[in-house]
């Protein structure tokens, strides 16, 4: 099966958690928004966001497309693929705990984002710059632990020679902890920096994540997006007390 991504070009965002599973599983997939003009990019994105399906509109990307099923929503992608391409285990209890596991990843994101744009996205960062300062004054000292020390204790009560969030196998919320892990790092170095001593798991399976043969690859070629300041996971050195 040949999946189509729709995600807006130039950005890792949203759409790298849906990346990140297709790439590690080896899948066959084509990244409409990272398509030039004349095969796809923004202007494909948007028209099939408003274009297609109309019976079931999509309210934002990222969107996957396979043969006659659109999805919607990182969790809700995931949830689909991961069955099809073996990152989660077979059994229902299981895959109920991995998407309860993404879906607190998706609150983290979400906190994450609002370090730089405490008041909305509609509003450029320099316009909310002293709220986003009080925000992520917080969010590291309180909400960046909590998170991760959670994360932590996952991975320590699944405790193995190589423990994993579910079971005792790689499955895609692995990857999805990657993801964050790498773009704090990106945003808050100096938070990370003395937080990752506390969470020797998470750093292990970032570790490890990133020397899976199909990860590694992604990761060092041109199909991988930097972070950018116009992405989730922004860099502003005065929020990264």
């Amino acid at each position: 099966m040949r999946y189509e991504l729709y995600y807006w070009p130039g950005m890792p965002g949203r759409g790298e958690f849906v990346r990140l599973a297709l790439e590690d599983a080896g899948a066959d997939y084509v990244d409409i928004g990272n398509l030039s003009e004349k095969q796809g990019g923004a202007g494909a994105v948007s028209e099939f966001l408003h274009g297609a399906d109309l019976a079931r509109p999509h309210f934002a990307p990222p969107v996957l497309k396979a043969e006659d099923v659109v999805v919607s929503h990182v969790a809700n992608i995931l949830a689909f693929l991961a069955p099809r391409l073996n990152l989660v285990p077979e059994d229902e209890q299981s895959r109920l705990w991995a998407n309860g596991l993404q879906l607190t990843l998706t609150d983290f994101v979400a906190e994450i984002h609002d370090t730089h744009h405490p008041l909305g996205p509609s509003l450029h960062y320099e316009e909310q710059q002293e709220e986003a300062a009080k925000r992520a004054r917080l969010f590291v000292q309180e909400r960046l632990p909590k998170f991760l020390y959670y994360f932590e204790r996952v991975l320590a009560t699944n405790a193995g020679n190589e423990p994993y969030l579910v079971g005792n196998a790689h499955s895609y919320v692995d990857l999805s902890l990657f993801q964050v892990v790498t773009g704090l790092r990106y945003a808050f170095p100096q938070a990370m920096g003395r937080l990752e001593p506390e969470v020797p798991e998470v750093v292990a399976l970032v570790d490890r994540v990133s020397q899976r043969g199909n990860v590694s690859q992604y990761l060092t070629s041109n199909r991988r997006l930097d972070f950018n300041e116009s992405g989730l996971f922004r860099h502003y050195p005065e929020l990264d007390d």
